[in-house]
This record gives C-alpha cells, sequence and structure tokens, in this order.
C-alpha cells in the first residue's frame, strides 16, 4: 500500500556543500566552520574524534558464565555419545560426564552463596571439576578413542573456564580481605 505521509525530501538545490580547501602546511584537508544550530566551538572537531554510532556500538556481546557453562555441558554430553561402545570407553565416558556436567550445576550454587567464604568454596569447586574434566578429556585425547581434531576445541573451552573460575576466585579472594 501506498503510504501518503511520506517525509519531504531535499533537493540537492537546498543542499549547501562545505568549502573543502587543501592546506599546504601539513597535508590535512579543512573545511569551512560547521553552519549546524547548536554547534559550539568546543564541540568543533575533526570527524574522526566525533563518536559515531557504529563506534559507539559495543564490539562483544555481553559474556554470560552460566550459558557457556550450559553450552559446554551439552559439548560435553555430545562428545560421551561419540564415544565407542567398548568396556574402556564405557568407564570413561561416565567419568567424563559426571566431571563435565558438574561445572554447571554447582555454578547455581556458586550464586545461591550464603557469605563471601561460602562463594569462593563453591568456586573451588568448580574449578575443581574442570581441572577433573581436563585430565579426562586428555585421557581420552591420548587414548585416541576420538580423533585428535575433534578433541581440540573442547580441551580448549575447558582451559578457558579454568582460567576464568581462577580469576575469579583470586579476585574474589583479594575483595574478601
Amino acid at each position: 500500500m501506498f503510504n501518503t505521509q511520506m517525509k519531504r525530501k531535499t533537493r540537492n538545490a537546498e543542499y549547501r556543500r562545505p568549502i573543502i580547501e587543501w592546506a599546504n602546511v601539513d597535508g590535512r584537508v579543512r573545511e569551512d566552520p560547521p553552519r549546524y544550530a547548536g554547534l559550539r566551538k568546543e564541540d568543533s572537531t575533526p570527524n574522526a574524534q566525533r563518536p559515531t554510532s557504529n563506534a559507539q556500538r559495543k564490539t562483544s556481546t555481553r559474556f554470560d558464565l552460566e550459558e557457556r557453562l550450559l553450552e559446554f555441558s551439552a559439548r560435553i554430553i555430545r562428545l560421551v555419545d561419540a564415544l565407542p561402545q567398548t568396556r574402556a570407553a564405557n568407564h570413561l565416558a561416565g567419568q567424563v560426564l559426571r566431571a563435565g556436567t558438574s561445572p554447571y550445576g554447582n555454578h547455581g550454587e556458586v550464586e545461591a552463596a550464603e557469605s563471601r567464604k561460602d562463594f569462593i568454596h563453591k568456586l573451588k569447586i568448580c574449578l575443581k571439576e574442570l581441572k577433573e574434566t581436563r585430565r579426562w578429556l586428555r585421557l581420552v585425547k591420548k587414548a585416541a578413542m576420538l580423533p585428535a581434531p575433534k578433541m581440540a576445541p573442547i580441551l580448549h573451552e575447558t582451559e578457558e573456564l579454568i582460567m576464568i573460575f581462577f580469576a575469579s576466585i583470586r579476585t574474589a579472594e583479594k575483595n574478601s580481605k
């Protein structure tokens, strides 16, 4: 359908282009002063120094540890399901499954900590489980139960989570003193 309330377009004749001249001294381009209403002299800066909506937008998404632990647990479950049906693989599958999904559940306990000491203790439990997961995953990799390229991303994520929890514990202990 045709919208009858369209905005009026500016004609080219109504648009006044700024006068641009080359500066021989420093080799930079200079424009005539801006003619915007309400623009003060201190607001007059080169375009490179003016923030734009793209520059002000955050480039990274908000970090959500709970969501990351949930995805980690799901990846652990998929990894365990991909292991072969052998006696050794079944044993390792149980160990990896318990240790690898535990940090997600324990993180919920961290969020409900009753004191700073309890908070730190529960963070340490998450860290312990992640370190245990790393050990079992390294054994799965060493035993070649899954291809090394499939093991590398989950091992990398385990290392990153260990570093996150280690830093969180260090910060919480520093702040409790």
